[in-house]
């Protein structure tokens, strides 16, 4: 179901329409995509994978489909496995259609380096990961990654910093970013305030224990405002759009008093 409501089942096209990004960027635009249980825990026993269900398996691929870079901690990406995004994963009539790479890399937050050179990052994959990183980062770890063929990137002193980020992605052509998590990254981002669309899905489960929430990091100043874009269900789980509010331009009388 669509909000607005509307009648039948939503379309490929019209879940392109939603989830897409707008045209023309003249900066990186992040759109974070994050799965939950209603009682607010971000994974059971330890991975998001439980949560999720088929419909929120679609729009986290049309994520990849419509991104330009995959932007992840290094913490997620270890615990979920990642690989580089094949061929295979992404609708490549789409990504053609759109004027996209075959497919997009993945670019790893990790202050210290934690990513092996051995890790399925950088040998399952057709696209070099972007690393980004600290220059506190031990050398040795950050040369062991590019002699494996990763671009690794300082982006920050003692910590990553996310602003710098972004600029290294664009440097590359990459404004399309696609935010998979974890909750680590996605507090530093409302930190800087830099997360442009949220889509968090609500699986319908208690999950209890004791997982973390889908952000973490430094208080902000002010918490971020957003605007509901879409509401849709799935076998009684809710796959919610929000989209960063802007505020007016502040308007003076030109004349003066």
């Amino acid at each position: 179901m669509l909000w607005p409501p509307r009648d039948g089942e939503i379309t490929d096209d019209e879940l392109e329409r939603l989830y897409d990004y707008p045209d023309g960027l003249d900066r990186p635009w992040v759109q974070v995509n994050f799965v939950s249980s209603v009682d607010g825990a971000v994974s059971v026993a330890g991975r998001s994978q439980a949560l999720g269900n088929d419909a929120d398996r679609k729009v986290f691929a049309l994520g990849r489909d419509l991104c330009d870079v995959v932007l992840v901690g290094a913490g997620t990406a270890l615990v979920e496995g990642y690989h580089g995004v094949k061929a295979g994963e992404v609708r490549a009539s789409r990504r053609a259609r759109l004027g996209l790479a075959p497919v997009p890399p993945i670019a790893v937050v990790t202050g210290r380096c934690s990513i092996p050179p051995t890790s399925t990052l950088l040998t399952s994959t057709s696209v070099p990961p972007i690393i980004l990183t600290t220059r506190a980062a031990p050398r040795e770890r950050r040369d062991a990654l590019a002699a494996a063929g990763a671009d690794v990137v300082v982006a920050g002193e003692e910590a990553v910093a996310m602003d710098l980020v972004l600029a290294a992605l664009d440097e590359r052509g990459l404004r399309r970013v696609d935010c998979e998590g974890g909750p680590h990254v996605f507090g530093a981002l409302i930190d800087a305030d830099l997360v442009d669309v949220l889509c968090v899905t609500f699986s319908p489960l208690l999950a209890g224990g004791d997982a973390g929430r889908i952000a973490v990091g430094p208080l902000p100043p002010a918490p971020r405002s957003l605007a509901l874009d879409s509401v849709l269900h799935h076998d009684s789980a809710l796959l919610l759009r929000y989209r960063k509010v802007t505020p007016d331009p502040v308007t003076s009388d030109a004349t003066g008093p």
